[in-house]
C-alpha cells in the first residue's frame, strides 16, 4: 500500500500499523512538492474571495462533497497536499478589522493604509501600486471581478485613491494606465448618459485601441492582440444562482472562471509574462446580506475560477498562484442539529438568491404573493405570520436611486433567522469581522510562503517570487 496515500486519507491499517514512525510518516505527509523550488515566477495569478469567512470555504466544500461527491477545488489542494498554506494579519492602518479598500492595498503598496483609502498612506503618501510595479516592469497586467471594476478590490492593485467611492475617477484612471484586460461590472462608471462630468469613457478606451465589450458572447469573441475592457452590468455582476436561473442573464453576463480563463488567454503569450487578479466580489456583498444561496452559489463560482487557475499553472510551470481573501464578513456556519444535514442539502434546491425574493415585493404584495414567491425560490412555505412580519417591512419603504431596495431596510436579517430553521446556517452579524485569513499558493516561490503573514507581506513577496525590484 502506498504510504503517502495511506495516511492522507486517514484510514487505520490494523493494530500492527503502531510499529510505523508516525513522526516520519507525518513529514513524508507534509512534504511539499519540490518542482518550483528556486524557479522564478514568470506569471502571477492573485485569486480573492473577497469577505470570505472560513465557514463560507468550509461549507462550499461539504455542499459539493455532497452534491457530487468531490468537495471544493481550493480544499482539494489541501487534501492533496499541493499548495503551502499560511494565515495572514489583514488590519488595517486605522482598525483590526479592515475594509476591502485598506485590505487590498495592503498587497498593493506593501503599506496598511486606513480604511475607505486605495495606496494612500496615513499621512497623505502615494504608493506605486503592485500592479503597476509590474507593468513598469516589462509584463501584461489586469483584473477580473463579478462587482464593478471600479470597486476597493481591483483598484487596490492598480490605482490611487484617497476614498474608495471616487469610482468615476478610478475608471478614467484606468485610461491612462493602460492595463491590459478589464472586465467586470460597473457600466455607469464608463456610460456618459451615467457619469456626471458626462465622459463617454467606452469611445475613449477604443480610440486608445481597447475591443470594448458589454456580453458574454463579444467577450468570448474578442482577440489576443489588443487589450480588453468588458464592462457587463450596471453595478455588480448578478449573482451566480440568479445568472444561472434567469435565461437572459446566462446568455449575457459571462461567469468568473470565463473571464478569468479569457484573461489568461489573452495575456500568456506575453514574453515578459502577466499578473492577473480575480476577484468574487460578490461572496462580500452576500455575506453583508446573509444571503446564504447568494453566498455559496459565487464561492462555488470563485471555485471554479480557481480550478482554471491552477489547471494553467499545472501546464504552464512558471506561475504563481495565489488563493485568499480579504477579511471575513459575518462568519457563517453550519450549527448543530440532528436535521442538519438534509436542512443543509435543502439549499441545494434554491433558485434564487434573496435579494431577488426580497426585491420582488412591494407595499401591495399579499400574504398569500410571499408565501409563493418564497416557496418558488426556496422550496419551503413560510407560516401566514412569517410572511406577515416580511411584509410589514415594506410598508413605509422608499426605494433606493439604483431602483433597488437597500439590503439595510429590508428584511434581509429577519429573513435570514426564518430560513436557518430549514438550513441550518448560521450568522454572527452583517458585517466584516476580524479574522485571520487563509492564504494557499502553488507554483515558483510557493515553498517561501511562512506558516503566518502579515497582510503587507504578500506585496514584496509577488514581487520577490518574480525578481521584480521595488525600485519603482
Amino acid at each position: 500500500m502506498n504510504r503517502r496515500k495511506f495516511f492522507r486519507n486517514g484510514t487505520l491499517f490494523t493494530l500492527g500499523t503502531a510499529v510505523l514512525n508516525p513522526f516520519e510518516s507525518a513529514a513524508t505527509i507534509l512534504d511539499q512538492p519540490t518542482e518550483f523550488k528556486g524557479k522564478k515566477a514568470k506569471n502571477i495569478i492573485v485569486l480573492v474571495s473577497d469577505g470570505m469567512s472560513s465557514g463560507t470555504l468550509n461549507m462550499a466544500d461539504i455542499h459539493l462533497q455532497r452534491k457530487n461527491g468531490n468537495g471544493s477545488n481550493w480544499l482539494i489542494l489541501y487534501r492533496e497536499n499541493k499548495v503551502t498554506r499560511a494565515l495572514m494579519d489583514m488590519a488595517s492602518a486605522s482598525s483590526v478589522v479592515t475594509d476591502s479598500a485598506a485590505a487590498s492595498s495592503s498587497w498593493g503598496s506593501g503599506f496598511r493604509v486606513k480604511n475607505g483609502a486605495l495606496n494612500v498612506g496615513v499621512n497623505g503618501e502615494e504608493y506605486l501600486p503592485i500592479w503597476q510595479k509590474f507593468k513598469k516592469a516589462g509584463k501584461m497586467a489586469g483584473c477580473v471581478t463579478t462587482v464593478p471594476i471600479t470597486h476597493a478590490t481591483p483598484a487596490g492593485f492598480c490605482a490611487i485613491s484617497k476614498s474608495r467611492n471616487s469610482q468615476d475617477d478610478i475608471a478614467e484612471s484606468y485610461l491612462n494606465l493602460q492595463f491590459d484586460v478589464m472586465m467586470g461590472g460597473g457600466q455607469k462608471h464608463f456610460d456618459a448618459n451615467s457619469r456626471k462630468d458626462k465622459k463617454d469613457l467606452y469611445s475613449a478606451f477604443q480610440s486608445k485601441g481597447y475591443q470594448v465589450v458589454k456580453t458574454r458572447s463579444e467577450m468570448l469573441s474578442t482577440s489576443h492582440d489588443k487589450p480588453i475592457l468588458g464592462v457587463f452590468f450596471e453595478d455588480g455582476l448578478p449573482y451566480s444562482i440568479d445568472r444561472e436561473n434567469i435565461k437572459d442573464l446566462g446568455n449575457t453576463i459571462p461567469t468568473l472562471a470565463e473571464m478569468t480563463e479569457k484573461a489568461i488567454d489573452r495575456m500568456k503569450s506575453h514574453k515578459n509574462g502577466f499578473v492577473l487578479q480575480v476577484e468574487a466580489g460578490k461572496v462580500d456583498w452576500a455575506a453583508h446580506a446573509n444571503d446564504i444561496a447568494g453566498l455559496l452559489y459565487d464561492q462555488v463560482a470563485f471555485d471554479e475560477a480557481v480550478k482554471v487557475a491552477i489547471d494553467f499553472a499545472e501546464k504552464d510551470k512558471e506561475t504563481l498562484v495565489v488563493i485568499t481573501t480579504d477579511h471575513g464578513n459575518a462568519n457563517p456556519g453550519l450549527i448543530y442539529g440532528k436535521n442538519v444535514n438534509d436542512h443543509f442539502d435543502s439549499v441545494q434546491q434554491h433558485k434564487h438568491t434573496n435579494e431577488w425574493i426580497l426585491n420582488g415585493f412591494t407595499p401591495q404584495s399579499t400574504v398569500a404573493q410571499i408565501k409563493e414567491r418564497i416557496e418558488f425560490a426556496n422550496g419551503f412555505a413560510l407560516t401566514d405570520d412569517e410572511a406577515k412580519t416580511i411584509l410589514s417591512y415594506y410598508s413605509n419603504l422608499q426605494k433606493q436611486d439604483d431602483g433597488l431596495y437597500n439590503y439595510k431596510n429590508l428584511p434581509f436579517k429577519t429573513f435570514a433567522e426564518m430560513q436557518k430553521s430549514r438550513t441550518s446556517v448560521g450568522w454572527i452579524s452583517m458585517d466584516h469581522s476580524a479574522d485571520y485569513t487563509e492564504l494557499a499558493m502553488f507554483g515558483p516561490g510557493s515553498e517561501k510562503l511562512k506558516p503566518f503573514i502579515k497582510n503587507t507581506d504578500l506585496h514584496y513577496f509577488m514581487l520577490e517570487a518574480a525578481e521584480v525590484e521595488n525600485k519603482f
